[in-house]
């Protein structure tokens, strides 16, 4: 299609419902609209558990926040937030998800221009569709989203230029400040976020490897302070995790290893910022720590690096660890073929260890 004059003002509506990860990604397209259309008004649609990502994006005029509903409960409850897009009047709709609902609520939106991938029973719902392949492409999460932007002759991103991005929340940046104070948290600490849980069993790193792994970064330095976060249904991991690993430290360095509880989205982005390094799975909060400049060390598993490692500038520190040469990777995350789990429980701990090294040198190395 041919994209519309930059110069006039239009109302374009985003629409990226579910995951965590994939909202993040969707945030280098937010600031590609805006640059593209400096003068329209951007409205962007997210589910409940995503929403802390887009809430303070400064580049959007409106986020409209969208609970799930089952049933006919749910879908009238959507069929009421279609008439008030419909009501708002958008001149153009992208649907970055691709799903039923996210598809319908870019229908019912009535915009004249509706950008949608070329997805079998739902096509028609849009005016401009995108082939979408359906196996899994060596290729990064962010640019398969912005072959949509395509479509208006946006050229592809550059992870320079357009980064992830989460704003932080002053309010939180404070409160979370506090409560790393109260937790014995000062100047010469040196924090460690690590990040044990993920959205599903086929992402998750083994408990005892996370054990082994902190008790290796307690050790090697005594300045440092590992905070283990997790999800919100996935507090009795992080538990554990800290109770394992003061059983085995030294007495004397068992409070370097904090419990500090569990953390929104909105917190984790405070927090990470207030930390030397970041440890974590292919999970949501490793994107929400890929807004930042902090250095990052991630785990992966089904997934792939060149997929979702971390989207930022190249300077930023970033050190991806996975299994190579196995056959069964990348996978759907449906059923594990060789039944064991390998891309994960073969990952060992001294192969994080090593990474995480390796990042913390780097940093040091260039605050020098």
């Amino acid at each position: 299609m041919n994209a519309e004059n930059p110069l006039t003002p239009m109302r374009i509506l985003l629409v990226r419902l579910r995951q965590i990860g994939d909202v993040v990604f969707t945030t280098p397209a937010i600031r590609g609209l805006r640059e593209r259309f400096p003068g329209s008004h951007l409205t962007y649609i997210v589910e409940p558990g995503a929403a802390p990502i887009v809430a303070g994006n400064p580049l959007l005029n409106e986020v409209i926040v969208a609970p799930r509903g089952r049933g006919l409960v749910g879908l009238a409850r959507d069929l009421a937030l279609g008439g008030r897009l419909r009501a708002a009047r958008f001149d153009m709709a992208i649907d970055f998800h691709g799903g039923p609902r996210s598809s319908l609520l870019t229908w019912l939106s009535g915009a004249p221009v509706r950008l949608g991938y070329d997805v079998v029973g739902r096509r028609w719902m849009y005016t401009t569709r995108v082939p979408r392949p359906r196996v899994p492409r060596a290729r990064h999460s962010v640019e398969n989203q912005w072959d949509l932007l395509s479509a208006l002759d946006i050229p592809l991103p550059d992870a320079a230029r357009f980064p992830v991005e989460m704003s932080p929340d002053p309010q939180v940046v404070e409160a979370v400040s506090e409560r790393l104070a109260r937790a014995g948290v000062d100047a010469d600490s040196r924090v460690i976020v690590v990040h044990v849980s993920a959205g599903n069993p086929f992402r998750r790193w083994p408990a005892a490897a996370f054990v082994s792994l902190v008790i290796a970064l307690v050790a090697r330095d005594r300045r440092r302070r590992v905070i283990v976060t997790s999800g919100p249904s996935e507090g009795q991991a992080a538990g554990d995790v800290i109770d394992q690993a003061r059983l085995q430290l030294d007495p004397a360095d068992r409070e370097h290893v904090l419990s500090c509880g569990e953390f929104s989205l909105a917190e984790l982005r405070a927090l990470v910022d207030r930390s030397a390094l970041f440890i974590g799975g292919d999970s949501g909060p490793l994107h929400v720590a890929a807004t930042s400049t902090v250095p990052i060390v991630g785990l992966y598993g089904p997934t792939l690096p060149v997929r979702s490692a971390p989207w930022r500038d190249a300077q930023w520190i970033t050190e991806s660890v996975e299994v190579d040469g196995l056959e069964c990777r990348p996978c759907d995350q449906r059923t594990c073929a060789p039944g064991d789990f390998r891309c994960l429980t073969w990952l060992r701990p001294e192969q994080v260890i090593d990474a995480a090294e390796r990042a913390l040198s780097r940093a040091a190395a260039r605050a020098m």
